[in-house]
C-alpha cells in the first residue's frame, strides 16, 4: 500500500486518534503502572512491566500483576528497603526466561540506581542526544550491571549499540517521556522530550511499517529502527513515536 507522504500522514493521524486514548489501557501491559500515582512507583512499575513485555498481551498483563504483588504492591518501597529475605519471595516468580533469579538481581540493581545515580529518570537523561535516546540506553544497561550481578540476567536489558531495537525499553521511554494529553503515556520524566523517543519496533510495528512505505529493511534491528525513526520523523518531528500507535493498532486489531 503506497501513500504519498501527504496522504501517508493523514491516514496515519487518523490511526493514532482512533488507538491513542484510554480504551487502549484494557488490553495493553501500560495498565501495571496506571495502579500508581507516586512517580517512583509508575517509573519502576512501568519498567519492569516492559522488560516482560514480550509473547502474549494477556500473560504478560497476569503476569506483570503478579510481580506487584511480589513487591507488595508497593514497588518504590520494596526496592529501597527490602532485606535479603525478602527477595526470597521472588523465587519463584518466572515469566518465559525472566525468572525469579533475574526478578531479585533487577530489585537490586534498581536500588542501586535509585540510591547512587538519582534515579531511572536521571540515568536515562545523562547521555540523551538531541534525536535519539539510543546511547542513553546503552549507558543505562552498563549502570543497571555494575554491581555484583548474574550473568544470565545481562539478555534481559537491550543494547542499541549492539544492534538491538530495544523494543521493549524504547516503548517504556515512550510510556515515560510522551505526553499525549489523551490518558495513555504518563510524560511524567520532563527531563527529556518526545521528539527524542523511537518507535518499539516489533513483529506487528515492523510488518505494517514495511507494507506503507516507511521501512525498507528486513530485520528489526537498531539498523531498521534508525531508518523507521527517519521516516517518523518527517511526519512529525516533535511526536515521532505517537505512530506507534497507529502502526500497532493496524497490525494487532486491524490484521493490516
Amino acid at each position: 500500500m503506497k501513500l504519498k507522504k501527504s496522504e501517508l500522514k493523514i491516514f496515519l493521524d487518523s490511526k493514532v486518534s482512533l488507538y491513542n486514548n484510554t480504551k487502549f489501557l484494557e488490553s495493553d501491559p501500560i495498565q501495571i503502572p496506571h495502579n500508581y500515582s507516586k512517580k517512583e512507583d509508575i517509573e519502576i512499575s512501568g519498567f519492569l512491566t516492559a522488560t516482560i513485555a514480550w509473547g502474549n498481551r494477556k500473560s504478560i498483563i497476569n503476569n506483570a500483576q503478579k510481580m506487584m504483588q511480589l513487591l507488595d504492591n508497593a514497588p518504590y518501597d520494596f526496592v529501597m528497603h527490602h532485606k535479603v529475605k525478602d527477595l526470597g519471595q521472588l523465587k519463584n516468580f518466572v515469566h518465559r526466561t525472566f525468572n525469579g533469579q533475574d526478578f531479585a538481581q533487577f530489585v537490586k540493581s534498581l536500588n542501586h540506581i535509585y540510591k547512587l545515580h538519582g534515579g531511572l529518570e536521571n540515568v536515562f537523561a545523562k547521555n540523551a542526544k538531541q534525536h535519539s535516546l539510543q546511547q542513553s540506553i546503552h549507558h543505562f544497561k552498563s549502570i543497571f550491571f555494575e554491581i555484583d550481578h548474574l550473568k544470565r540476567t545481562q539478555k534481559h536489558v537491550s543494547d542499541p549499540l549492539k544492534n538491538s531495537a530495544a523494543k521493549r525499553i524504547n516503548m517504556y521511554l515512550r510510556w515515560m517521556v510522551r505526553q499525549d494529553n489523551a490518558g495513555v503515556d504518563f510524560g511524567i520524566w520532563k527531563s527529556l522530550s518526545p521528539a527524542q523517543l523511537s518507535c518499539p519496533l516489533d513483529v506487528h510495528s515492523g510488518n505494517v511499517a514495511r507494507q506503507l512505505g516507511l521501512l525498507k529493511r528486513k530485520q528489526n534491528d537498531a539498523k531498521a529502527l534508525a531508518e523507521l525513526d527517519k521516516n517518523l520523523r518527517k511526519l512529525d518531528p516533535n511526536d515521532p513515536v505517537k505512530y506507534d500507535f497507529a502502526l500497532f493498532g493496524l497490525g494487532v486489531f486491524e490484521g493490516f
